[in-house]
């Protein structure tokens, strides 16, 4: 964790937020590398189970919403974690992460003195805010904790303008918000993060078999990201740890450094939250067929994180080469998600012909690829930057380029070199990419 944390900084993926205030804890904020990497997982994500469909449409709710959705959703009674504190110095912990508490009767024994915890409470996670300019209970409301919700009250709105037909799904990517009483493991927990989700509607008695085919593409798309299968661990809840209203629920758990801990999640959450909607609001939320039956469907929730992704992506494509030159690191990140595909180099920064010459290959490639453009320093060091931000491709502008035109094309996983012509080059790198 401490090579990616350092790297993530060095190399501008994730910055500490507020940082130079002091930062403030649960919060990241995405650099210009961190930023391409992000985006990309969602835009694949999006093509993959949005655009390349025809049962599943998007939207994009707000993150404020009427109390009363959190009231129907059960989310202001019972969305709590349990929260003890240590009377000895006033931190607080969540009572069921034990190994948080451990490590810190342990920190206060070094300093010859005991722990001693206050009993268990619940704290609600809910982020409070006020809507107007009176901040009184009745201009109350919460920043969502989760983007589920929001397609739940659009069901009726998107059966009205889309016409879908059973199963189909509503899909969005938003943030979300839970005042974590400990956040941390970099962006593994934090108090804003962003989701991609599924609500896909099912008639009550197929819910098993579409749930069995959502396992299938949740796997899929793991393995897009480079993510080995012997890294993941499909957790089958239990039926006395299932939510209230989960008929299934599946955990996709990742091997992190810090543990086996939760990636993505797969549930079946039944017609409980179209009912109870429909109960809070007064509107039917209903699926009318074309004999004019109604019904509630079952919807299945396939879950994704994308910060707990990006995290398990630059954990699963960090890799160290030792070689004559020494330690060589790089993110061999699939080309989909690499924040550049390829970066142009000239061999000397200081020889117009060279860089005008080198110019012109990147302004040739830029306008079907992400490029990045390096001038600067020796080109052992350049390749290198480019290796720790995990640019599948590298091409040098040399002497030999201005009297042939040929370019050097050298390969982030072997640092193999091989000599390229210009009018070849494109091609060349979007039939390696698969682009």
């Amino acid at each position: 964790m401490e090579k990616i944390v350092s790297l993530a900084k060095r190399r501008g993926f994730i910055f500490p937020g507020s940082e130079i205030y002091g930062g403030l804890a649960g919060t990241w904020d995405y650099g210009p590398m961190g930023v391409e990497l992000k985006n990309n997982i969602k835009q694949v994500w999006w093509k993959k189970f949005v655009q390349n469909r025809d049962d599943v449409v998007g939207i994009d709710a707000a993150i404020i919403m009427n109390p009363r959705v959190w009231e129907a959703s059960g989310h202001v009674q019972t969305f709590t974690d349990p929260l003890v504190e240590c009377k000895t110095c006033h931190e607080r912990f969540r009572a069921d992460h034990k190994d948080a508490m451990v490590e810190h009767e342990q920190w206060h024994i070094k300093k010859k003195e005991s722990a001693v915890w206050s009993e268990a409470r619940q704290f609600n996670l809910l982020f409070r805010t006020f809507v107007g300019a009176v901040e009184d209970s009745a201009s109350q409301t919460y920043l969502r904790p989760e983007t589920a919700q929001a397609m739940f009250v659009n069901f009726k709105n998107v059966l009205d303008t889309a016409r879908p037909k059973l199963p189909f799904g509503i899909a969005q990517i938003g943030k979300a918000f839970r005042n974590e009483i400990t956040p941390g493991n970099f962006i593994f927990r934090s108090r804003e993060f962003e989701q991609m989700e599924i609500e896909y509607f099912v008639r009550s008695g197929e819910w098993e078999q579409h749930f069995d085919y959502w396992l299938g593409e949740m796997r899929s798309w793991i393995a897009m990201l480079g993510i080995e299968k012997k890294d993941i661990h499909e957790l089958k809840v239990p039926k006395d740890e299932l939510a209230h209203y989960s008929k299934r629920t599946v955990d996709f758990e990742y091997e992190f450094p810090f543990g086996k801990k939760e990636l993505y999640g797969l549930a079946c959450r039944g017609d409980f939250d179209l009912k109870n909607h429909t109960k809070a609001s007064g509107t039917e939320l209903v699926y009318t067929d074309d004999t004019g039956e109604k019904t509630v469907p079952y919807v299945i929730e396939p879950t994704w994180g994308v910060d707990r992704t990006v995290l398990a992506v630059l954990l699963a494509n960090y890799r160290e080469d030792v070689n004559e030159k020494g330690l060589r690191v790089f993110l061999k990140l699939p080309a989909i998600l690499a924040p550049y595909k390829v970066a142009v180099f000239p061999l000397v920064g200081n020889k117009e012909h060279i860089t005008e010459k080198a110019r012109g290959v990147y302004e040739s490639l830029k306008s079907h690829m992400s490029v990045a453009w390096d001038a600067r320093g020796n080109i052992g060091k350049r390749y290198y930057s480019q290796d720790e931000i995990g640019t599948p491709f590298c091409v040098t502008v040399d002497y030999q380029t201005l009297e042939d035109d040929t370019v050097t094309v050298r390969d982030r996983d072997s640092a193999a070199q091989e000599r390229i012509a210009l009018s070849e080059l494109r091609s060349y790198i979007q039939d390696k990419l698969s682009i």
